[in-house]
């Protein structure tokens, strides 16, 4: 069985064809039988674990298993404590309140530019958030932000459970070792 951790730069469809000839994960990984472990949005970047263990497939992307995801997020404006107090307490997405989740403001942490640069206004400042989630609804942490008055500008995932993309440049991957790959299993619920 094989588990990479790829770091996937932004426009990277999570998939591995696509039949109008945008980047996929085929431009980044030649490892053959692995699949996407869930899901990462276009428009965001950062970790994507892909295996070739259905069941890990499995307890990774279940939202019933409660992973840890953590996402680096970009935002406008600067968050005040009322609107972080909101993210910690759950907002309403879709007429249903997310789960509490950890929202902290943090230093920028230099990811450079983006091959696409961020929205830009030079009236309006931006800050990074660290957000700590335990389910995975559809662009669930664009929606948070938005529903607290910053809308994303920037999303990174950071890492998941106890895997992270510490030291991966954008488009690395590496492989899993088999104490990472048990520490997966672990985390959770």
């Amino acid at each position: 069985m094989t588990t990479i951790a790829l770091n996937k730069p932004y426009d990277v469809l999570t998939k591995f064809t696509d039949d109008d000839g945008r980047p996929t994960l085929a431009d980044y990984v030649d490892v053959p039988g692995v699949y996407p472990a869930g899901r990462l949005d276009r428009d965001s970047e950062g970790l994507l674990l892909l295996t070739s263990d259905g069941g890990l497939q499995h307890h990774i992307a279940d939202p019933h298993e409660k992973l840890a995801k953590v996402y680096l997020v970009q935002v406008e404006r600067i968050p005040d404590e009322a609107a972080l107090a909101q993210l910690r307490t759950g907002v309403v997405i879709k007429g249903e309140r997310t789960h509490p989740a950890q929202a902290e403001l943090i230093d920028d942490p230099g990811f450079g530019e983006r091959s696409t640069p961020i929205r830009y206004r030079k009236n309006v400042p931006t800050a990074w958030l660290r957000l700590t989630i335990h389910e995975g609804r559809n662009r669930q942490v664009r929606r948070m932000t938005a529903a607290v008055g910053h809308p994303t500008l920037r999303l990174v995932r950071w890492a998941i459970g106890p895997i992270s993309i510490e030291g991966l440049g954008w488009g690395a991957w590496r492989e899993l070792d088999e104490g990472e790959i048990k520490a997966l299993w672990a985390a959770g619920r």
